[in-house]
């Protein structure tokens, strides 16, 4: 799908909107114990912009949260801990799973749907158009204020961000340009490098560069051929429902201003990021990358090269632990109910050692 507009997208205007008050959170589409705030980004050539923040939210963790202001439990590893929640390409948060394992350790969980994705998506807009992965500092600030006026009564909390396949690489670049802020960084199988490899990546993004500026409206169509789908949607063999507007079966078209930022985020990994915060990384211990079906989807990850992720993990910062999880698919969390299990308990062993030292 591609939507028409000005040759040079513009960036996102300045005389920015403050998030909405606390009091506007609504319901949201998972169901009673979330609710969902709407946060104004501006207007770009498509609209206005947005991003949305959802929070996990039941009432009786809320009631005790007020009552007992100090650790419940020395067990509890995300106790005083906000957690901030990102997804990636073809996405939005609908894993009610997670934030339910975060709150009942005790977090306060929240999620973000970035411009142009899931719930934030307005009519006549491009799905995840962004022409510099930087522009969604705004999203992220947007969230973390809107999180601190959430909490404004329980002091000395500290911030973990948590992000899956792109969104995994969006915050791993906002943690290294705003060092301090965060106190730990989770990623979910984190796209940090392109499946053809570094090569791959130097012959394609001149290329892309061309095209943007010769037709920053083009959008190349998808390659997605549905196979990551079948392992997880409850429509084949998978166990998940969602939101098939919001996560396309077999992807949205992919802008080229898009891609080109994406390569770029890449490049600056390779490089080497300085990331102060300890980072956990979980990978699937294999990948099957093809263009034909093979069952061994059903048990590995079938979108990224997990090898190349794990090696390019390592650039991230100085305290880094990279988790293999055996038959995991591409979203860990998103695998079979052994599989998960085992990736919830590596976080929370990482959670009670490196990331319990830090402190906000």
């Amino acid at each position: 799908m591609t939507h028409g507009f000005p040759r040079m997208l513009p960036a996102i205007i300045d005389n920015m909107s403050s998030p909405r008050n606390t009091d506007d959170w609504q319901p949201d589409v998972l169901g009673p114990d979330f609710q969902a705030l709407t946060l104004p980004l501006g207007v770009d050539a498509e609209g206005d912009v947005v991003a949305t923040l959802v929070r996990h939210h039941p009432r009786e963790t809320a009631a005790i949260i007020r009552r007992l202001p100090y650790p419940r439990h020395p067990r509890e590893a995300f106790e005083g801990w906000d957690v901030l929640y990102v997804h990636g390409w073809n996405d939005y948060f609908f894993q009610a799973h997670v934030a339910q394992w975060f709150t009942e350790r005790g977090a306060r969980f929240y999620a973000l749907d970035l411009r142009k994705y899931g719930r934030s998506l307005r009519e006549g807009q491009t799905p995840g158009l962004i022409t510099n992965l930087d522009e969604y500092d705004r999203d992220i600030e947007a969230a973390l204020t809107a999180m601190a006026r959430d909490t404004s009564a329980l002091a000395g909390r500290r911030l973990a961000l948590f992000g899956h396949s792109t969104g995994g690489l969006v915050l791993s670049l906002w943690a290294d340009r705003h060092p301090g802020r965060a106190q730990a960084l989770l990623l979910n199988s984190p796209w940090l490098e392109l499946q053809a490899r570094a090569v791959g990546r130097q012959v394609l993004a001149p290329v892309l560069d061309l095209q943007t500026r010769v037709d920053p409206s083009f959008t190349l169509p998808s390659i997605d051929l549905g196979f990551y789908a079948r392992t997880v949607s409850d429509e084949f063999d998978g166990e998940w429902h969602y939101n098939e507007t919001w996560r396309r079966n077999r992807g949205f078209g992919v802008p080229s201003v898009w891609l080109s930022a994406v390569l770029a985020g890449h490049r600056r990994v390779a490089e080497g990021l300085d990331v102060q915060a300890p980072i956990l990384t979980l990978l699937s211990s294999t990948s099957t990358l093809s263009s034909t079906w093979r069952e061994s989807m059903r048990h590995s990850d079938c979108v990224i090269n997990v090898e190349d992720v794990a090696r390019r993990a390592l650039r991230l910062g100085h305290e880094v632990t990279v988790t293999r999880v055996d038959d995991a698919v591409h979203d860990v969390f998103l695998s079979r109910r052994s599989v998960r299990d085992r990736a919830f308990a590596a976080i929370e062993r990482w959670a009670t050692g490196y990331a319990a030292t830090t402190r906000p």
